[in-house]
């Protein structure tokens, strides 16, 4: 039978996306505007959109327009002489090299940006935390002996058929006085239950939430043997919902490592892509569809927000690859022509840009065909 509310979940997740995007690669060329502006480079044309043109709203004292375009699929700016000669003195093409690098990277630099700014904001308002509830404590167990308390059996069982508890347990809010931020462990489901792993056979101080809401720490001596967990409980399948509120300068310290991380993450992705392009290891539009459902259907709006840093983080390192028609392949093209005292024709130049262009929409259409493998 047909499901309409899947098929309306479906298309919000799709118009969501392509909000993101646009917005994302709106600030992306906006970086290129602004760049352009300030070394004096002629700026035609400002288009939220790809052609064919739908409005012009507005037309600057500089002769900019600025355009609303009928596809929704991103956006661009237009500059006079940025694919082919002209005369014009303030035209992409006549800029000394350090200028058109500096007008091509940034674009990468404002999601860059972007991403830094969204990473410090979440890390400055209120930072989720991975806190874990106990549902089961384990008799003769070290949680056990330090009278840590699970939930009450609900009499249920889950899809595994495990029993299930309610939601009386402790909550493990810390150890040894560290918080376990979750977007600082995204690649981890339980860090906390990862951190008492670590530490078999040591003693750790365990800051604990009652369920009357009381506080406690309590010194544990952990197992050896972690067959059964370090500690003896079983937990939640589900994360306490909590936040952890940072100075300033924590925020922006860790507001840099995340947007390091996040641009290390699609490094490392594009290694796996290149080394099992038979099965890529990677999400297309498809997959990020998909994602986006996920997040806005089951989270709270903060993690849509991480998720928007995150794109606008691989959106910068995609775009600075040395790939073209990508700003670093357009970036490589410079360099060369420098190098060989612009001995690469222009008609060469357009074969090498069409050539990575239909390259990057085989691999795109070969990414999107294995999401939708995955999800039949």
């Amino acid at each position: 039978m047909f499901n309409f509310i899947d098929l309306g979940n479906g298309l919000i997740n799709v118009a969501l996306l392509l909000v993101i995007l646009v917005a994302l690669v709106v600030i992306h060329e906006f970086g290129h505007f602004l760049v352009a502006r300030r070394t004096g480079v002629k700026v035609h044309e400002f288009g939220i959109g790809f052609p064919p043109r739908a409005a012009t709203y507005y037309t600057d004292k500089k002769g900019t327009a600025w355009t609303l375009n009928w596809l929704p699929i991103g956006g661009f700016v237009r500059m006079e002489g940025e694919e082919g000669e002209s005369d014009d003195p303030h035209s992409f093409v006549r800029q000394r090299l350090p200028t058109r690098l500096a007008i091509l990277l940034a674009g990468v630099g404002m999601n860059i940006l972007l991403a830094f700014v969204i990473f410090t904001g979440i890390a400055w308002l209120g930072d989720p935390v991975a806190n874990v509830r106990i549902a089961h404590v384990q008799d003769n167990s070290p949680a056990a002996s330090v009278g840590l308390t699970g939930g009450q059996p609900t009499g249920a069982s889950d899809a595994q058929g495990n029993p299930t508890y309610d939601n009386t347990g402790d909550v493990i809010t810390a150890i040894d006085g560290k918080q376990f931020l979750l977007f600082d462990h995204v690649d981890q489901a339980t860090p906390s239950l990862d951190y008492l792993r670590s530490h078999a056979g040591q003693q750790v101080i365990l800051s604990v939430q009652s369920a009357d809401g009381s506080s406690r720490d309590v010194p544990v001596t952990l197992r050896t043997d972690t067959s059964q967990g370090a500690l003896g409980v079983i937990i939640q399948p589900e994360l306490v919902q909590a936040t952890a509120a940072h100075d300033l300068p924590t925020a922006i310290t860790l507001g840099f490592q995340r947007t390091v991380d996040a641009a290390t993450l699609i490094l490392r992705g594009l290694g796996d892509l290149i080394g099992n392009i038979a099965n890529p290891p990677v999400a297309g539009p498809v997959g990020i569809v998909g994602a986006i459902g996920q997040v806005r259907a089951n989270l709270p709006p903060v993690y849509l927000i991480w998720f928007i840093g995150l794109l606008s983080a691989n959106l910068a390192i995609v775009n600075a690859l040395p790939f073209p028609p990508l700003d670093g392949g357009r970036v490589a093209v410079s360099l060369i022509q420098a190098a060989t005292g612009n001995r690469i024709g222009e008609a060469a130049e357009r074969l090498v840009y069409l050539t990575g262009f239909i390259a990057l929409m085989a691999l795109l259409v070969w990414v999107t065909f294995n999401d939708i493998q995955r999800l039949t």
